[in-house]
C-alpha cells in the first residue's frame, strides 16, 4: 500500500477506489471491517405521490391500489394526510387474494 502522506496529497479524482477505501478507513479509525448494523426504524412514505414512487407507477394507478383496499393495513390516514407503512405495503402488496380461479 502506498505511503499515506501521498494518498492525502494526492487528489481524489486520481486516486483508485482501493486506495480511496483505504484513506476513508484510516481517516475514521477504522482498521478491519465492522459489520452494518440494519436500521430497524420504520420508512413510510406520504401522500398518493409517495404511494405511485413506492411502486413505481402513475398517479392514476396509485389511486387506484389505494381504493383496491389491498394495502388497507399500511395506510394510516388523518383527514387527507395519507401515511403508508413501506414495508407492509410492500408486503400487502406481494400477497395473492382472490382473483380467478
Amino acid at each position: 500500500m502506498t505511503n499515506l502522506q501521498e494518498l492525502l496529497s494526492k487528489p481524489v479524482w486520481q486516486m483508485t477506489g482501493e486506495e480511496f477505501i483505504f484513506l476513508s478507513k484510516h481517516a475514521s479509525g477504522q482498521t478491519e471491517m465492522q459489520p452494518q448494523v440494519t436500521d430497524t426504524e420504520r420508512k413510510y412514505v406520504y401522500g398518493i405521490l409517495g404511494i405511485a414512487k413506492l411502486f413505481g407507477c402513475s398517479l392514476p394507478t396509485a389511486n387506484r391500489i389505494k381504493k383496491s383496499g389491498k394495502i388497507d393495513k399500511a395506510i394510516t390516514q388523518i383527514g387527507r394526510k395519507i401515511i403508508v407503512d413501506v414495508e407492509l405495503a410492500l408486503e400487502l402488496a406481494g400477497k395473492k387474494t382472490g382473483g380467478r380461479k
